[in-house]
């Protein structure tokens, strides 16, 4: 017999990191669309996810609020997790989405950019992982880390945000194995979704276009609808990461 797994999210709860604008805002939308109450996490975004909150409660009366959290510093993953469970009780889906994304060239690393890139890309997911530990396993939850497919191949002068991304694939597989069988942890690994918003030169969009099979950049909504696969319909994977990039990796 083949099993429909198109249940609702309804009843449960998610967390999503950085969730204020483009793709972690896509991905609060599309838990919420499903039946999922949702925390909208930002560092400095403040507008943005006041704004995505209001329409979410518009929607559906107390199923979204906003957390600041600065998840860089020692307090910040579990300040974050209690304040979620103080508004809702429980927590079923952690979706580690928020990242710091920018180059360090080689000669021009210092310390504060090391705190910065593996602090958001690794050492974040990691504590808020271990913070709610006991609510994801009584709840039979779900970890979704969004990872990078840079994480596979190095991308020119982006040295520590390389390095953090691998580094937050393997800790991807490890709480996989840490977690089962009560929980379920993958990764989604986006490719060219949308551009930079900081300025990219044409022939550089073009260079990156060649190299994608599918002729074009992904939208935030690809990387949103293999997120709610993982957690909704995907009863029977964990340890995976998926590329979400038109192909671009096939060759790597």
């Amino acid at each position: 017999m083949v099993r429909e797994s198109r249940e609702s999210l309804e009843g449960r709860v998610a967390v999503v990191t950085g969730a204020a604008r483009r793709i972690g805002a896509a991905i609060a939308s599309s838990l919420h669309a499903a039946g999922a109450r949702v925390a909208i996490h930002y560092r400095g975004s403040a507008a943005d996810a006041d704004t995505l909150c209001s329409r979410l409660n518009s929607i559906r009366e107390d199923s979204a609020i906003t957390v600041q959290a600065d998840l860089v510093t020692e307090n910040g993953p579990l300040q974050l997790i209690d304040t979620v469970l103080d508004w809702s009780g429980r927590l079923d889906i952690l979706v580690n989405n928020a990242s710091s994304f920018y180059p360090t060239p080689l000669g021009k690393i210092g310390n504060e950019e090391w705190v910065d890139l593996v602090g958001s890309n690794m050492q974040a997911p990691l504590f808020l992982a271990q913070a709610c530990a006991p609510q994801l396993r009584a709840a039979g939850g779900n970890i979704v880390n969004i990872v990078d497919i840079h994480a596979r191949r190095p991308l020119r002068d982006y040295h520590v945000y390389g390095a953090a991304k691998a580094g937050l694939a393997m800790l991807t597989r490890s709480l996989a194995k840490e977690f089962a069988p009560d929980v379920r942890v993958n990764g989604v690994a986006p490719g060219a979704i949308a551009w930079p918003e900081d300025g990219m030169t044409e022939a550089v969009k073009k260079s990156i276009i060649e190299q994608i099979p599918l002729g074009r950049t992904g939208e935030p909504a690809d990387v949103a609808n293999a997120v709610l696969f993982l957690v909704r319909d995907a009863t029977y994977v964990t340890g995976q990461i998926i590329p979400i990039d038109g192909g671009r990796s096939i060759g790597w």
